[in-house]
């Protein structure tokens, strides 16, 4: 064993001469564990926010999405797009057709986000288990075509469940000039009737601004015939997503996008990144105001081990080991209080999971969920662990080498 890592772990558990510097020490090591404990807490719920609101796009979002770089629309028939259908590992392929439209009920009206999707769009999503309602999901019968509506629309629009009388939808003409004396003419008009359903993701992106149809609606009431916006795709079970998705996006090269469902929602998972790395660094500075404890308690114990520093020196120990020995006392200290916090933390975090101490309001049902959601992923703990050892070396390197430096100057 080192003998500096020896002597300081001695130092570490050995009653001192004065009583203070067992309490300082003590003092030092609640603080880095409550600081590493709050971040591991912090962390953690961060993550179950994380994976709340990805299990929220799971139902609704593709796994792989494939658009075109460029214009809103490309042939359903486009040699990329059929290369990629047909790749061993996709199981379900989605064409889709998505654009603005205006939405009039009973005089109540909305701008809304029409999407077009295939028959088989239910073996592609999980949207059944969204659907609230006394029907079913679906999207045409005979000459008609239907349109389920996310629960917010259809309570902007007063439809209810079921609506009785048509919904009716408006998109302007791609082509043509405005008639100015009737400027009607210048929109496609369409009627969709209900289901008896509506889905519910519980974002207000899409419960409040998107309606789910018939691709052929979609493509009449836009006049995209034989056209499409997107390719959304789901693969076999088992399939290796990361090395299909860059098979993908080298077929499709630079005239298309694949994206997951993370990327899908870019903006909402990048602002939780930022807010998560915000957290991180404010919980890191008060780790760091933590470590002057240890600085207290260092600089007492080099002026009370001054004899035991003769000693080292008379039994041939130089000023450099000399000066490890503290250093790795500091080192003790920290990885003692980081252990010690990690413990604690999770420890606090599987009993928010399993018990859901903390709740997130005073009623039940409020919110989606009724307790803080926590998510603890392993590089977070070992990135919490790394942070509070790197803290507490540099914290502690250069007060102990000055401490150091002026008593063995005196004891020359």
């Amino acid at each position: 064993m080192n003998f500096q890592f020896y002597i300081a772990r001695r130092y570490l558990l050995s009653k001192k001469s004065t009583n203070a510097i067992n309490v300082i020490s003590a003092i030092s090591v609640v603080g880095v564990a409550v600081a590493t404990m709050a971040l591991i807490v912090t962390l953690s719920v961060f993550n179950g926010f994380h994976d709340l609101v990805a299990s929220f796009f799971t139902t609704f979002d593709p796994q792989l999405k494939v658009t075109p770089v460029k214009g809103k629309t490309v042939a359903s028939d486009e040699p990329v797009l059929t290369q990629i259908r047909e790749l061993p590992e996709v199981e379900v392929a989605t064409e889709c057709v998505e654009d603005q439209a205006l939405a009039i009920y009973n005089g109540h009206q909305a701008m809304v986000t029409i999407k077009g999707v295939d028959d088989n769009f239910t073996d592609l999503t999980h949207i059944n288990e969204i659907l609230i309602g006394d029907g079913s999901f679906e999207l045409h019968a005979a000459d008609m075509n239907y349109g389920i509506l996310g629960l917010r629309l259809a309570e902007q629009l007063g439809t209810g469940y079921r609506f009785d009388t048509p919904l009716s939808i408006y998109a302007p003409r791609r082509e043509g000039q405005l008639d100015m004396a009737d400027p009607t003419d210048g929109f496609v008009a369409d009627e969709l009737f209900s289901p008896g359903v509506l889905f519910n993701v519980k974002q207000a992106k899409y419960d409040k601004n998107y309606i789910i149809t018939s691709l052929g609606f979609a493509r009449r009431l836009f006049e995209q015939q034989d056209m499409v916006s997107s390719l959304e795709l789901r693969l076999k079970p088992g399939s290796n997503f990361d090395k299909v998705k860059a098979e993908m996006q080298r077929i499709a090269g630079d005239r298309f996008r694949v994206q997951d469902r993370f990327e899908q929602q870019d903006d909402t998972f990048k602002i939780m990144k930022i807010e998560k790395l915000i957290a991180y660094i404010f919980l890191t500075f008060i780790l760091v105001v933590a470590c002057f404890n240890i600085i207290g308690s260092l600089s007492m114990l080099i002026i009370d081990k001054r004899d035991d520093v003769v000693t080292l020196r008379n039994l041939g120990a130089t000023d450099r080991q000399i000066t490890r020995i503290f250093l790795f006392e500091g080192r003790l200290i920290s990885a003692l209080g980081a252990v010690i916090g990690i413990v604690i933390g999770l420890l606090l975090c599987w009993a928010q999971q399993t018990f859901g101490i903390v709740k997130l309001g005073s009623s039940s049902g409020s919110f989606v969920v009724n307790a803080y959601p926590v998510s603890v992923h392993p590089e977070d703990v070992i990135l919490v662990f790394i942070t509070v050892m790197l803290v507490g070396f540099l914290a502690v390197w250069y007060p102990v080498r000055y401490f150091s430096k002026r008593l063995l100057q005196t004891k020359k």
